[in-house]
């Protein structure tokens, strides 16, 4: 039943489903199933896993609610048939609760102290409209707890107020109708006080086509005092359509009960609709945002790494001077110091000479400049200095985050003899080598290339974030010999227990020879091996396979295909897809007792040992000069790097330490829902300059005009 839904859901076939949620409940992680299970699941990659994971989840819990329900509702001994079967259809959480309402547990509320006083026998008979006068049916129910007939009549107002609002069909045709019709509203709670909410001081939008950042604006906005927020159904539908379920068909009721329903509506109804339909606008904008706020991390964290070159990492700051860290190409540190360039001239004249004497004596190639407080001044001391060092290039490097992690207990424990602001500068220098390696280290929410995302469910930010992270060092694959306990704990199959233990293995054996030796690591199982065996490089090894994505368990099938193409040990790989396309994919995939999915990534890897993916990605922008705010001139087209990609638009750095603004409109000539459909964080673009407030410290941008193929 739940693979069928999934499977409709999703649009994939219901056997695919039925196997992945077969591996998941063996224990097998999302990266293991997507890379190495691909003939059971058709290939799905792991963004689709994952939702399928998600969706699965809900299945199980509304299939436990649906139980849970079901044995309440029996145990007061009022399941019927036909309740039964409703609460077994209810396809949401939303649906089972409301047909759960009229039997759940309540507080004391008016209709029931009006039941106390044995009014619900007067209430079913008002309910059923036969024309009879209710003063006189109510006169039968006086006594010395309801001495009037008002007092009678307005018990059983309550009462059947309740029940209205308790009708599930009322309810979920309610939403329905707030879905189509709602309207949002704000105005300014202090109409004297500027704020970064002025935009809604005066505004009004229809709820179906409010965007997420929105949303998330107004509650934020209206959280914080600013803002006044009103949520109205245009007319009077909503108290039509309680009135249309709750009079009898044909007529225009009774009076009493025209003024009970109304009452159902406005007391009851219309204010647990308004606060479930907020909260429902709210979870999907807060969703959308996390979904934004993954989708920009993955390319992020995906960066292709400056490799193979000597590297200087510039903390820049004012009161404490600039802290300097050198690096070697594997990250390891150098050397260490800190200038004051924005003390004096004589004091940056200070700091030039010692930093090009750092350059020198370790031949430096590379310069990260962390893009913080005095980011500005250090980097045109920087471009100043490089006029004596033409060979030298630099970049902005985006920072956030390094705070954090120059302050935890992981940096204390790598770097114990440095202080806080060295590690930030080791940090920052390594993030242009390794953004992967380095970002790992650091919690995803602190990296910043989201919208409100501290607004959201943290728990659910937390861990959409984390199976990016988890994805990303997955598909790049590490280095087991170099790669550190936090990117160890990323890989599928891993945790910080078996990270630190494979360190440690690794600090008292020396480095691994190959895979198999994993299996002498504490506390690494064979489930463990299975699941992280294919992620991890050994470069080192003699079996060329442990270098590759190639999972140990198909190095038979890797053996009995070069067996088949007549190629010995040591033989060129190049070309190997060719010559197994002329022998016929699925001929050779049978041959070697592997699925052609399988095959065809064995071929990939053989062809590429010890390939890194993000090698094809475009190289990032590494500069030699400088320019400003007041340098940029409408018409200007200029090379940037994306920062981030929200609902609106799209925010790029052009070097001049305020990113510029590329509006969702001026994106593309064609249209798009959603910038990410054009760009992704990291992308290298060309922009013109469309305007320039200095003041404002705004640059508005455009793409529009610019070759698609001139973008990388």
């Amino acid at each position: 039943m739940i693979a069928e839904i999934l499977a409709h859901q999703l649009d994939v076939k219901r056997e695919y489903v039925e196997n992945v949620i077969a591996l998941l409940d063996e224990g097998n992680t999302i990266p293991f199933i997507a890379r190495y299970r691909k003939e059971q699941h058709g290939a799905m990659d792991d963004t689709t896993l994952r939702n399928l994971e998600t969706a699965l989840k809900y299945q199980r819990n509304l299939q436990a609610r649906r139980e849970e329900v079901l044995r309440s509702i029996e145990n007061q001994e009022k399941l019927t048939p036909e309740l039964e079967r409703a609460i077994g259809a209810a396809a949401t959480l939303a649906e089972v609760e409301d047909l759960y309402r009229p039997y759940k547990p309540k507080r004391r509320t008016r209709a029931t102290m009006a039941k106390e006083k044995g009014l619900e026998p007067l209430a079913q008979e008002l309910r059923k409209q036969d024309g009879r006068d209710p003063k006189v049916l109510a006169q039968a129910y006086l006594n010395e707890q309801v001495p009037t007939v008002e007092e009678a009549l307005a018990g059983a107002s309550d009462i059947i107020a309740e029940e209205i609002s308790e009708d599930p069909a009322i309810r979920k045709e309610l939403r329905q109708i707030m879905g189509r019709k709602a309207v949002m509203g704000a105005k300014a709670a202090k109409p004297e006080e500027d704020s970064v909410y002025r935009l809604y001081y005066e505004f009004d939008s229809p709820a179906n086509k409010l965007q997420n950042h929105q949303i998330l604006a107004l509650n934020r906005g209206e959280k914080e005092g600013y803002l006044k927020v009103s949520l109205t159904l245009p007319g009077s539908d909503g108290q039509a359509m309680v009135c249309r379920h709750a009079l009898k068909p044909g007529t225009f009721g009774t009076p009493f009960m025209r003024a009970a329903a109304e009452d159902a509506y406005e007391r009851l109804i219309a204010p647990a609709a308004e606060r479930e339909f907020r909260n429902d606008l709210t979870d999907r904008a807060a969703e959308g945002a996390i979904a934004n706020f993954a989708l920009n991390l993955k390319p992020l964290l995906l960066q292709r790494p400056v490799k193979g070159s000597v590297t200087m990492g510039l903390d820049p700051g004012y009161r404490n001077g600039c802290k300097v860290a050198v690096v070697d190409p594997t990250g390891r540190v150098l050397d260490t110091a800190v200038v004051y360039p924005t003390f004096s001239q004589a004091k940056k004249a200070e700091a030039q000479e010692k930093l090009l004497a750092l350059i020198r004596k370790h031949r430096v190639r590379h310069i990260a400049i962390g893009n913080g407080t005095a980011s500005r001044e250090t980097e045109e001391m920087t471009a100043e200095m490089l006029k004596k060092a033409p060979e030298v290039s630099y970049m902005i490097v985006n920072e956030a985050g390094a705070s954090v992690y120059s302050a935890s207990p992981l940096a204390a424990e790598e770097f114990p003899q440095y202080d806080v602001n060295l590690r930030s500068a080791v940090s920052i220098a390594r993030r242009l080598q390794d953004p992967l390696a380095e970002l790992v280290k650091i919690d995803p929410q602190a990296i910043g290339v989201g919208q409100y995302q501290h607004d959201c469910p943290q728990k659910r930010l937390s861990e959409a974030l984390e199976a990016v992270v988890e994805d990303c060092v997955n598909a790049v694959g590490v280095d087991l010999n170099t790669a550190s306990p936090s990117l160890l704990k990323q890989v599928s199959g891993l945790n910080a227990t078996t990270a630190k233990n494979i360190v440690t293995y690794r600090e008292e054996h020396g480095p691994f020879t190959g895979r198999k030796q994993l299996l002498k690591v504490p506390k690494l199982g064979p489930k463990a091996f299975q699941q992280c065996a294919g992620f991890l490089r050994v470069p080192e090894s003699q079996e060329l396979l442990d270098n590759t994505g190639v999972h140990p368990e198909s190095y038979e099938a890797a053996g009995k295909l070069l067996k088949l193409l007549n190629l010995g040990k040591g033989a060129p790989l190049q070309g190997l897809g060719r010559r197994v396309e002329e022998l016929g994919w699925e001929t050779a995939a049978e041959t070697c007792g592997v699925g052609v999915p399988t095959l065809r990534d064995i071929v990939a890897e053989l062809e590429k040992p010890g390939r890194d993916p993000r090698d094809e990605l475009p190289a990032p922008i590494l500069r030699r000069d400088v320019l400003g705010i007041s340098d940029l001139k409408p018409g200007m087209v200029l090379n940037g790097t994306v920062r981030n990609v929200i609902d609106f638009g799209v925010f790029v750095d052009i070097g001049v330490h305020q990113d510029g603004l590329v509006h969702i409109s001026q994106v593309t000539d064609r249209f798009i829902k959603h910038p990410s459909q054009v760009v992704h964080v990291g992308d290298v673009v060309q922009v013109a300059v469309l305007e320039v407030d200095e003041k404002r410290k705004r640059i508005s941008l455009t793409m529009k005009g610019v070759p698609e193929e001139a973008r990388s």
